[in-house]
């Protein structure tokens, strides 16, 4: 009796679509980017996985390579003088070369592992 390994061959075409579908997805329903990138640490191109929290704000600062300051507002109600108050929560994002998030534009960022001390959060969508 004997073995016979099979192997198969791939044309030059298939390799070349599965190159060039290097998007994947995240898990969320946002859409994907329109440029490509080689980021390692971009949650469509690379190796970082998002999990937990979405949240919504706005771009307030560029504060150093590659980081983005995003501004939250909301109310907080106070029961015991039946008053909203005005909050605001600042968050330092990864901004990945493929999303580009610029000052005053409208971002959605979701939670992923500690990319540095201050940074848990990155840019997946401008709003």
């Amino acid at each position: 009796m004997s073995t016979k390994k099979t192997t198969k061959r791939t044309t030059s075409k298939k390799k070349s679509a599965k190159k060039a579908e290097k998007k994947k997805d995240i898990g969320i329903d946002v859409a994907p980017p329109k440029k490509e990138c080689s980021d390692p640490n971009c949650p469509f191109h690379g190796h970082l996985k998002v999990r937990g929290q979405i949240i919504k704000g706005r771009v307030v600062s560029e504060s150093s390579h590659q980081t983005v300051i995003v501004e939250r507002r909301y109310l907080k109600y106070d029961q015991k003088y039946e008053r909203s108050e005005r909050r605001v929560s600042r968050y330092p994002a990864y901004n990945p070369r493929c999303i580009n998030a610029t000052v005053n534009s409208e971002v959605r960022i979701m939670e992923c592992r500690p990319l540095s001390k201050t940074k848990s959060f990155v840019v997946v969508e401008v709003v």
